[in-house]
Parts: structure tokens; C-alpha cells; sequence
């Protein structure tokens, strides 16, 4: 063992001066809290992202490709459906499932209220796996009679609570076209994505429903809702995807059909960079602050090492050692802090939010490893760079003053 290492550890674990124990354990704890907070909300806003990204893409898919024409509305213009077109687009690496669907409003009337909602229609192709979860009450639509399926609707919570229906009840919706029709629908599932411009606004139904009303030929589609693999290459694989369509279609990512959404979960990237930052600075000053009071409550040791021909870089070493072992520490109660409370708050769900506001009815945790390796060496470099600089005062202290302080 070195020199400067021997004496940082006699500092460190020996020492009996009160005083200065005080100080090194408010930095502890301060790197403990920082660490823990970092932790905390990095998951927290990483959970956020990832659980409301969740539901809107469980929803709506991916991408969407329509006919290319000026057609703002809920009510897509049809196209013929094309093996081909199909085959195209699964050649894309990305690309996981492909599904043919429709959209057309309407106005739901039950028990003397009206609702306006746009019905999504779906066919027996369609990947039920999300929206299974999301369910509160019955099941969803069920393709095995082709008669029957045409009834059956689906509802969100939103509006069965505003329309004061449930599961096994029957509608009236009307479509407003000439001439005007109305279909009496029976509920089979009611589902509560959570997200209100979603539940707000769409009910589900049979494909062939909407082919029917809208006169459509047996091959005609309202597009295709696309989803892939690793939705952080969303927009390269719309581009690819894009390369392989006809003219007569263009795509459309789901972050163009919700920006509101995931322009404010882009927000939080800079509430999280606000907090690191923050965090970061509370635990480089009270390590600073317990390092100077270290050194100046040992003057005398520093002036009797000087004296012995020690230099002064063996003498910074041995209070930057010292620094090390009190972040160590307090970097390990960080860990424990923060990892406990998060996967305390994953498995009971503890921390309540308004759904309303949030989307979700708890604080949502989502655990990186990598994130929180990052964190810890992060803050472990950052602090030992900076308290380079206060240990620089050992400099300025001369071995007969140092001695005379004693």
C-alpha cells in the first residue's frame, strides 16, 4: 500500500474528531440523495415514455399508410388491397405485422344522449394482444360468425361512463351520409387506454361494417396500420417503407398522428437533464465543502508531512483518495435508495396519479442498467475531477506555519 493511500485510510476509518465526521456525513448523504433522485427520475420519466408510447402504439399501430390525396379527415379514402403492396412491405427489416383497417364517424345515441366517436374497423387479422390488456369489462370483438361480428362494438370507459351503458347493452349510431344510416350495435368489451385523445374519440368495429356502409368493393381498405420492432428506428423505417409504396399511397408515423402526445414526453428529457444537473451540483458542493473543512481541521499533518519531504501531489492524493472512499459510500447508499424505492414502486404500484392528467393511474418505473452505470460513474468522475481544485489549498500551506497552527 502507498503512502497516500496508507494515511487516507487512517483518515477515513480512524479518525476521531467529531467535528468533521459531521460534515463527511452530510456529504454522504447528500451524494445518497442526489444519486437517489437521479435514479429515481430517470426511471420514472423513462417508465413515463415508455408506458404512454405503450398505449398509443398498442392503438393505433406504428405507421399508417393511406391514399395520397388531400383527405384530412377521420374518413380515409379507399384503396384496393394489394398482395403485393403487402408482400413490399413486410421485405422492410423492421416491419413485425401489417393489418387492414378503416375508419368512419359517426354519432352514438343511448339513453337519450348523443356522443360524436369515429369507428375504427378491424378485421379477424388483427393483433388483440394490447388492447386484451386494456379491457375493464367484457371481450373483444369475436370474427367467428361473419353475420354476427358486424353487431358487435367496443367502447371506451370515457364514453360508456358518458353514455351510461355497459357491456351487453345495445346502440344506435348513425354515419352521416346520404342517405343518412343508422346501425343498432350491441357492446361486447369496453376497454380504458388511458390516453383521452384516444378514448375520447374512437370505438371499434368490424371492418366489413364500415365496407358495407360505405358501399366499398370486397378488396377496398381504408389503409394499413403497420407495426415494427424497435420503435426507436420509427422514422427510418417509415422512410424505407415509403420507398417501396406505390404513388398512389404515403405513410404516416404515429408521432404525426399524436404530436401533442410525444412533444411533451420529449419535454421531459430536459425536466431530466434539469435534474441531473441540479443533483449533480448539490453533491459536488458538499463534497467540496466536507474536503476543505478535512483539510483545514488537519493543517498540522499536512505542514509535519512537508516537513518529511513530502510533496505536495502525495499530499493531495491522500485527501482525494479520502474523497473517494466517502463518494463510494455514498454512491452505494445512492443505489440502494433509489433501485429500492424503484422496484418497490414496480411491484406494488404504491404511488398514485390522476389518469386524467397523467394517462396512467400509478407512477410508472422503468429501471436501465445502463442508465444507472452511467449515473454512478458520472458522478464519481465529476466530483473527483472537481475536488481536484480545493485540494490544490494544500499548496498554499508551508510547514513552519502549519506546525505554529497546531
Amino acid at each position: 500500500m502507498n503512502f497516500a493511500r496508507f494515511i487516507s485510510s487512517r483518515i477515513t476509518f480512524k479518525s476521531k474528531r467529531t467535528f468533521s465526521k459531521l460534515i463527511v456525513r452530510i456529504a454522504i448523504i447528500g451524494i445518497m440523495l442526489g444519486l437517489g433522485v437521479m435514479i429515481l427520475s430517470l426511471a420514472v420519466i423513462k417508465g413515463f415514455k415508455q408506458e404512454i408510447r405503450e398505449k398509443v402504439r398498442g392503438f393505433g399501430g406504428d405507421i399508417q399508410i393511406v391514399k395520397t390525396d388531400n383527405n384530412t379527415s377521420y374518413e380515409k379514402s379507399s384503396f384496393t388491397d394489394s398482395a403485393d403492396v403487402v408482400k413490399n412491405i413486410r421485405q422492410v427489416k423492421q416491419v413485425d405485422a401489417i393489418y387492414p383497417y378503416a375508419t368512419k364517424p359517426g354519432i352514438i345515441k343511448a339513453n337519450n344522449e348523443i356522443e360524436g366517436v369515429v369507428l375504427k374497423g378491424v378485421d379477424k387479422h388483427y393483433n388483440w394482444d394490447y388492447l386484451k390488456k386494456a379491457l375493464v369489462a367484457g371481450t373483444v370483438i369475436n370474427f367467428t360468425d361473419t353475420t354476427d361480428v358486424q353487431l358487435q362494438i367496443m367502447i371506451s370507459q370515457l364514453t360508456a361512463s358518458r353514455l351510461k351503458l355497459k357491456v351487453g347493452d345495445d346502440l344506435k349510431m348513425y354515419f352521416v351520409q346520404e342517405p343518412l344510416r343508422q346501425r343498432k350495435l350491441k357492446i361486447v368489451g369496453i376497454f380504458n387506454l388511458g390516453v383521452d385523445e384516444v378514448d375520447r374519440t374512437f370505438v371499434i368495429g368490424d371492418l366489413a361494417l364500415i365496407k358495407r356502409l360505405n358501399d366499398w368493393n370486397n378488396g377496398e381498405i381504408g389503409g394499413y396500420e403497420v407495426r415494427i420492432k424497435d420503435f426507436d428506428k420509427l422514422n427510418a423505417t417509415a422512410d424505407s417503407i415509403d420507398d417501396k409504396l406505390p404513388i398512389k399511397l404515403k405513410s404516416h408515423t404515429i408521432l404525426e398522428n399524436y404530436p401533442t402526445i410525444f412533444e411533451w414526453l420529449d419535454m421531459l428529457d430536459v425536466n431530466a437533464v434539469v435534474m441531473l444537473v441540479l443533483m449533480t451540483a448539490v453533491a459536488v458542493i458538499n463534497m467540496i465543502s466536507a474536503l476543505l473543512i478535512m483539510i483545514l481541521e488537519r493543517t498540522a499533518m499536512i505542514g509535519i508531512f512537508k516537513a518529511m519531504g513530502a510533496g505536495n501531489w502525495v499530499i493531495q492524493k491522500v485527501f482525494l483518495y479520502n474523497a473517494a472512499y466517502l463518494i463510494g459510500l455514498g454512491l452505494v447508499l445512492g443505489n440502494i435508495l433509489g433501485l429500492g424505492l424503484g422496484y418497490f414502486q414496480q411491484h406494488t404500484h404504491f404511488f398514485k396519479l390522476e389518469e386524467g392528467s397523467y394517462y396512467m393511474r400509478f407512477v410508472p418505473i422503468k429501471i436501465v442498467w445502463t442508465d444507472v452505470l452511467m449515473l454512478n460513474l458520472g458522478t464519481l468522475i465529476v466530483c473527483l475531477l472537481v475536488l481536484i481544485i480545493p485540494s490544490m489549498l494544500v499548496t498554499r500551506i508551508t510547514p513552519v506555519k502549519a506546525i505554529r497552527f497546531k
